[in-house]
């Protein structure tokens, strides 16, 4: 009996055991084969890493030389297309071509710094010979490229005394200038816009400002054998020497046309806003021509006569408030019912001045361009006697808002502007004469 019990005993030890180690042995196959996938696992991933950068290894080789050619080759056409207009002999440019050291020389190492822009930064300089200049350094850009050339291709070539004169430029690589006369008195904004340290201008000043801008304008459609479209007039744009002369100025928007052209293509709108013509926007009043500058130039002409913002816009304001905020729909309104805009200290005569401005700016600011006068027109209003001025239409901001009835008057339509009929069946020295603003 107690032998059966011993190897009953040994026979459930061998049982105990043989379990145990089938279970450690499972356990242990099992790890064994979680580790095996784990490493494969490790192994294909870095197999795949070392493949994807040896790929991108090779690619890189391939790329960089292939980006870096594209780049020089970019930049080289840039500055082939630049030599290439230089070197063009019909260009028939005047200005001096300076190498960048004579640049830096006659800017004293670019330290007087007059302003800075989008264009770039403009030095004080001083030739050898005496005058001093403005050094205008163009940053690298692919429109400050084709302001460049805009510039030297306009104003390069003609000379007149409304319009800023090129004295020379440099192209060297990627460094580009424009040298210009030095206007002392720099731009017209801060004279017709009120600015602490700045001396205001007489009544009887600024028109004659206003007259010499016209002149300048006049001259770049009309006087130089070719037709130059500014697409800039704006009183930043406008320059004062010494004496006060003003000198239309900023070329790099302006396009040169064949003097013949009376509609011409433009590809984009660059203009300031709140002085771009709405046919640059609104396709179906009219074609882009010179009558864009004429705008412009309404535009700047009101804010010389009001010394204002035509502007002046807050936020959450309605239709009616922001009309009463568009000053040349509030100053209409006012000179057609025959109210006067009191100022302090102003004299009839100064009064006149004012209303005439105003009259004749309300004309270059109609929306189409077929109601405005040509600058030749804005020479002789200018020129011409206040009382002999015709009232014009109501100048509108959108297509939408134009009558649906056309009243049929248009200034290029009316021969002569001394014997029509006006528009609101009377004319402009019927009203009480208007206080300059």
């Amino acid at each position: 009996m107690w032998n059966l019990v011993k190897e009953f005993r040994l026979s459930q030890r061998i049982f105990q055991w043989s379990y145990r180690w089938t279970i450690h042995k499972r356990i242990w196959c099992n790890w064994t084969i979680a580790l095996y996938k784990r490493c494969r696992a490790v192994y294909r991933m870095l197999r795949c890493t070392i493949i994807l950068s040896n790929q991108i290894s090779t690619w890189n080789v391939i790329l960089i030389p292939l980006l870096i050619y594209k780049w020089r080759r970019r930049h080289l056409s840039v500055y082939e297309i630049i030599e290439n207009f230089l070197q063009d002999n019909n260009n028939n440019l005047t200005p001096i071509r300076y190498s960048y050291i004579e640049i830096k020389t006659m800017t004293g190492g670019f330290k007087d710094k007059l302003g800075e822009g989008g264009f770039g930064c403009v030095y004080k300089g001083k030739l050898r010979s005496g005058p001093c200049v403005a050094v205008k350094m163009l940053s690298k850009s692919k429109t400050n490229r084709q302001d460049f050339i805009s510039e030297v291709a306009t104003i390069g070539r003609i000379h007149h005394v409304n319009v800023v004169q090129l004295v020379g430029f440099c192209v060297e690589g990627a460094k580009r200038a424009l040298v210009y006369e030095f206007l002392p008195n720099g731009s017209l904004d801060k004279y017709i816009f009120s600015r602490e340290g700045t001396i205001p201008l007489s009544c009887k000043k600024i028109y004659e400002i206003s007259l010499e801008v016209a002149h300048g304008i006049k001259y770049l459609h009309q006087g130089c054998g070719m037709q130059i479209l500014h697409f800039d007039i704006k009183p930043h744009n406008i320059l004062l020497d010494e004496n006060f002369t003003s000198k239309v100025s900023h070329f790099g928007l302006a396009k040169l046309y064949p003097a013949d052209d009376s509609i011409v293509s433009v590809t984009a709108a660059r203009e300031t806003l709140g002085y771009m013509a709405p046919e640059l926007f609104y396709k179906n009043i009219g074609g882009v021509s010179y009558k864009a500058d004429v705008y412009s130039y309404g535009m700047l002409l009101l804010e010389m006569a009001s010394r204002r913002k035509n502007f002046v816009v807050t936020t959450g304001c309605t239709t009616q408030e922001f009309s009463q905020m568009y000053f040349p729909i509030w100053v209409h309104g006012h000179i057609t019912e025959g109210k006067d805009i009191e100022t302090e200290e102003a004299t009839d005569e100064e009064n006149n001045i004012t209303k005439k401005m105003i009259i004749i700016a309300l004309w270059c600011i109609q929306l189409k361009p077929d109601d405005r006068p040509s600058m030749n027109k804005v020479v002789d209003m200018l020129e011409g006697e206040f009382e002999s001025l015709e009232m014009p239409p109501k100048p509108f901001l959108y297509p939408q808002e134009t009558p649906s009835v056309d009243n049929g008057l248009s200034y290029d339509q009316t021969c002569d502007y001394t014997e029509s009929t006006s528009f609101f069946g009377s004319t402009i020295n019927e009203h009480t004469a208007m206080n300059s603003v």
